[in-house]
């Protein structure tokens, strides 16, 4: 793996998700990344995505520098071409290429503004340090997904599965505010590479990214989505087709009790922060279905997973170098 930007990135899946369980078994430092250091560039803030990461490259035996980019440092320049006289004081071409002297690798999370969907798509943030970067880059959340979360994700579903192919559901929540779709969509690109029957449920006007979603079926009533289901994701996005738009809060989507009734007695999934009483009800959360700390400890071991595999490209490509 030379970067984790994309799914697409990942050669083996089944082979990272074991990657993933077994580090977790050991849960001790390895020594891969002595000597090597990972540099985590933040647009937007972050808890477990920052800490989980954090400890991951510990784990493997790296240094890890933080930073939060536009208060800790320059504001950044993207746009080629730009007459830089506004507040954005440094161009990327340079900053990426000082990173890549200071870190062996960089991770980088920037959320959407979710005004120009043009724009966002073209993850512009992470695309250019993709460019300009000598190291490889790995993708904290982006303005269009969120891998290493996915990824924690289908490590989670593999240890609590009860049968081989369960049904998943992700469904759609309340929210008092517009969010980005990129959760959503990693979580749909990656059920679709795994064995599972996978339904998503959302009001209308509330459809994924038809490229992303595919054939994926999409029930806009939540009660017959959540028939028979084994794990229920819930999550809230605002609309693609009303691009950044929040068109409804209708708090009958919320995961009660009696709603989780209607499951197979279904794991409760979230990516952290959680909204209580108004994505999921306090007595769902707290009760045993909800595994949304087990999930959230696994991003520790998602994480080390893909720096892992990263780390062991760089050794192999510089044997190569030397051999050659």
């Amino acid at each position: 793996m030379k970067n984790y930007i994309n799914l697409s990135d990942i050669t083996d899946l089944q082979a990272l998700i074991t990657e993933a369980a077994e580090l977790k078994k050991g849960d001790s430092t390895l020594e891969i990344g002595k000597g090597k250091t990972l540099g985590m560039l933040f647009f937007n803030p972050s808890l477990r995505t920052r800490l989980s990461t954090e400890k991951a490259g510990k784990l493997l035996g790296m240094d890890v520098m933080v930073m939060n980019a536009g208060s800790d440092s320059w504001k950044l320049e993207f746009e080629d071409g730009a007459v830089m006289d506004s507040d954005k004081a440094e161009h990327i071409k340079e900053a990426a290429a000082v990173l890549s002297q200071y870190c062996d690798i960089i991770a980088v999370r920037a959320f959407p503004d979710l005004k120009d969907r043009e724009k966002d798509e073209a993850e512009i943030v992470l695309n250019s340090f993709k460019k300009y970067a000598s190291v490889p880059v790995v993708n904290l959340e982006s303005a269009t997904g969120h891998p290493l979360q996915a990824l924690t994700d289908a490590l989670t579903i593999s240890e609590l599965k009860q049968k081989e192919r369960p049904k998943v559901v992700l469904s759609w929540a309340p929210h008092p505010k517009a969010l980005p779709q990129s959760v959503p969509n990693s979580f749909t690109e990656m059920m679709q590479n795994l064995d599972v029957d996978y339904v998503i449920a959302n009001p209308k006007g509330y459809d994924l990214n038809p490229e992303i979603r595919k054939s994926v079926p999409v029930i806009h009533d939540q009660d017959e989505a959540l028939k028979d289901a084994d794990f229920v994701y819930m999550k809230n996005w605002s609309s693609y087709e009303n691009y950044g738009q929040k068109l409804s809060e209708d708090r009958s989507w919320t995961l009660s009790k009696e709603k989780l009734e209607l499951t197979n007695n279904a794991k409760v999934m979230h990516c952290l922060p959680v909204r209580r009483n108004m994505i999921i009800a306090d007595e769902v959360l707290d009760s045993d279905n909800s595994v949304v700390i087990q999930q959230a400890g696994n991003r520790t071991y998602a994480a080390q997973a893909v720096l892992k595999e990263i780390l062991e490209e760089k050794v192999k490509v510089t044997k190569l170098g030397k051999n050659a």
